[in-house]
């Protein structure tokens, strides 16, 4: 054990606060410093404490803050990993990689889902999310605590490899399309692709431009390589466009009425 660290468990052998040190540290692979970030990170927003100035306690902050550094870091590692491949390539791996179910099957993983504070049941906030959102608060912590360089190690070595496969989540393909013809045929309507546009990039390299209609009515387009990833990269927009408009259906059975 390197020095540093005999000294600080000897330290926290004395500390009345042990155990949320040793907690953190099975999670990290460090001791805390300033023990105070670490335990705001696990404070879901239901918890109504305030600062004296009124300000709200909780890891909303911490998740803003790791959110981005998560994404610096991961995109760091990519660039180094994947020296041969193109922008679009290295965007759609890291959006897979720091994706909500992604970052969500970490933190139940590496046990933070169980340390999360919160003063309704976590069953009945309706969020799928807390997991994920938790897990980015931490690496705020961390950053804040420690520095940007612990996070990154955090990350590199603590959940790389271990919980994240690179060369097999790169290669992953999340069928858009799929899911939106389901979608389609569960609501009773009409889902079609329509190829509209054939050019080539700077590279002379072909590229294929899709759209996405119900009825007569675009609700996605996208571009791609191919025709199928034209496809889903419209099929992706559609479903953003979905969750957005609620009321979706609705509107299309009165358009379908006059």
């Amino acid at each position: 054990m390197h020095p540093t660290h005999i000294f600080n468990s000897i330290r926290l052998l004395f500390s009345k606060n042990k155990k949320s040190y040793y907690r953190f540290y099975r999670i990290l692979g460090t001791f805390p410093h300033r023990l105070y970030y670490y335990e705001i990170a696990l404070m879901h927003k239901s918890i109504k404490l305030k600062t004296e100035n009124g300000r709200n306690i909780n890891n909303e902050r911490l998740e803003f803050l790791g959110d981005a550094i998560l994404e610096a870091i991961v995109s760091d590692i990519l660039f180094r990993k994947f020296g041969e491949h193109n922008e679009g390539f290295l965007t759609n791996t890291r959006a897979k990689m720091v994706k909500r179910e992604t970052l969500n099957h970490i933190a139940q993983q590496i046990g933070l889902d169980e340390l999360i504070r919160s003063d309704v049941p976590l069953s009945t906030t309706h969020n799928n999310y807390i997991g994920g959102n938790t897990f980015e608060a931490l690496l705020g912590a961390l950053y804040l605590d420690r520095g940007y360089l612990a996070c990154f190690r955090f990350v590199e070595k603590k959940i790389i490899g271990t919980y994240i496969n690179l060369d097999t989540i790169s290669c992953q393909e999340e069928n858009f399309k799929s899911k939106l013809l389901e979608w389609g045929q569960k609501n009773k309507v009409p889902i079609s692709f329509q190829l509209i546009n054939e050019s080539k990039d700077t590279d002379y390299s072909p590229m294929f431009q899709s759209i996405v209609c119900i009825g007569n009515t675009e609700i996605g387009r996208g571009d791609g390589y191919s025709k199928k990833e034209s496809h889903q990269k419209a099929a992706e927009k559609a479903l953003k466009f979905i969750a957005s408009n609620k009321d979706l259906i609705q509107q299309i059975e009165c358009q379908a009425i006059v």
